[in-house]
């Protein structure tokens, strides 16, 4: 195998960073992509692995066959309830996956691993802004770190990178953390009732500072990552280059749709939404849209998180731009393609045709 050739290890293909990471990499010259996953992987160009990499039997015995693979693309996460739960359960998926391939592929040269705003206490509250890779860390457990460590504390014949996107957008279904899809979900079904797009939220987050990250930029940013040098062992902020507020976007959102919309109303989605499936299957039905099961279309609660989140989330990118990655994108082109997307893929319904 010559340098330039690559065999491309995806954990968590099936993720919304998953998915676009192995798209990418499955259509670049020279580049072999296996996909790893719990659930079948559907993906033009990208072999599917069928893998538990929470069980280490498995995960040696499934990843035993990839003994070509050159670069893995850690995406794999399992949600728990507390920070100690997700630290010991996603801290186990990254020490089963490098177990089960460095025994089995001699060649890896490079590993990345996706971190974001938790990093920088996110979740917690107010943080400084703009953050900085180089910012402290916070009180443990967080996976993030831990995740971390493991790479640091095992690295010999590879190398790795992490990044830190923010909110990542992009096409996948069934994943827990897919900003895009809950606003396309929340306007379809606001839509059918004849209501305007109000913004699910407090006037604080509304009038907040806030970012996002396309999938599509994040994997070129992978891609970049795992081929150059200067990016070996070192951590950055990938978002979409831009910052921007919900009470501009938000109308703008809301005629992509063709709706109007109203001033915004603090609700939990993750309650008021729930009784929606049956509307939601009427839509399908009528339209003739791909049958996408309710529970899998948007996760709720994490809309109310980011929805509800009444204080600036930015964080700095002059790091990665120095280093050499330059990529970026308007985020509002990117809601308006990525919802065009939906609509070709009969995920959502068209739009009315205009005069």
């Amino acid at each position: 195998m010559s340098e330039a050739e690559r065999v491309v290890v995806v954990a968590g293909a099936q993720g919304v960073i998953g998915r676009n990471a192995a798209v990418h990499f499955s259509k670049q010259a020279g580049t072999t992509v296996y996909g790893l996953s719990r659930r079948p992987v559907d993906l033009p160009g990208v072999r599917g692995v069928a893998v538990d990499l929470l069980d280490p039997a498995d995960a040696r015995a499934k990843l035993g066959g990839l003994s070509d693979a050159t670069h893995l693309v850690f995406a794999a996460y399992v949600e728990k309830a507390t920070a100690a739960e997700k630290s010991a359960v996603n801290s186990a998926l990254l020490e089963n996956t490098l177990d089960g391939l460095e025994a089995a592929a001699p060649g890896l040269r490079h590993v990345t691993l996706y971190q974001g705003g938790k990093a920088y206490g996110a979740d917690l509250g107010p943080f400084k802004t703009p953050a900085r890779e180089d910012d402290p860390r916070l009180m443990p457990p967080n996976f993030y770190y831990d995740q971390e460590d493991i790479l640091k504390r095992r690295r010999e014949a590879w190398h790795y990178t992490v990044l830190r996107p923010e909110a990542v957008c992009g096409f996948a279904l069934g994943n827990p953390m897919n900003l895009a899809m809950v606003i396309a979900v929340y306007a379809t079904l606001s839509k059918e009732l004849g209501l305007p797009l109000r913004f699910p939220g407090p006037l604080g987050a509304y009038r907040a500072l806030y970012q996002v990250t396309s999938a599509d930029v994040l994997a070129r940013a992978t891609d970049w990552a795992g081929t150059t040098p200067a990016a070996r062992e070192e951590v950055y902020n990938i978002t979409n280059g831009d910052s921007f507020r919900w009470e501009h976007l938000w109308p703008r959102i809301a005629r992509m749709f063709d709706m109007e919309t109203a001033p915004p109303v603090p609700l939990k989605l993750a309650e008021y939404m729930a009784d929606k499936g049956p509307l939601w299957d009427a839509i399908g039905a009528r339209y003739g849209l791909a049958s996408i099961p309710y529970e899998q279309a948007a996760a709720w609660g994490f809309g109310d998180f980011i929805f509800h989140s009444e204080f600036d989330n930015i964080t700095s990118t002059i790091k990665a731009r120095r280093h050499g990655f330059h990529d970026c994108i308007d985020t509002e082109e990117m809601f308006l393609e990525f919802f065009d997307q939906l609509r070709e893929a009969r995920v959502i319904p068209p739009r009315a045709a205009r005069a």
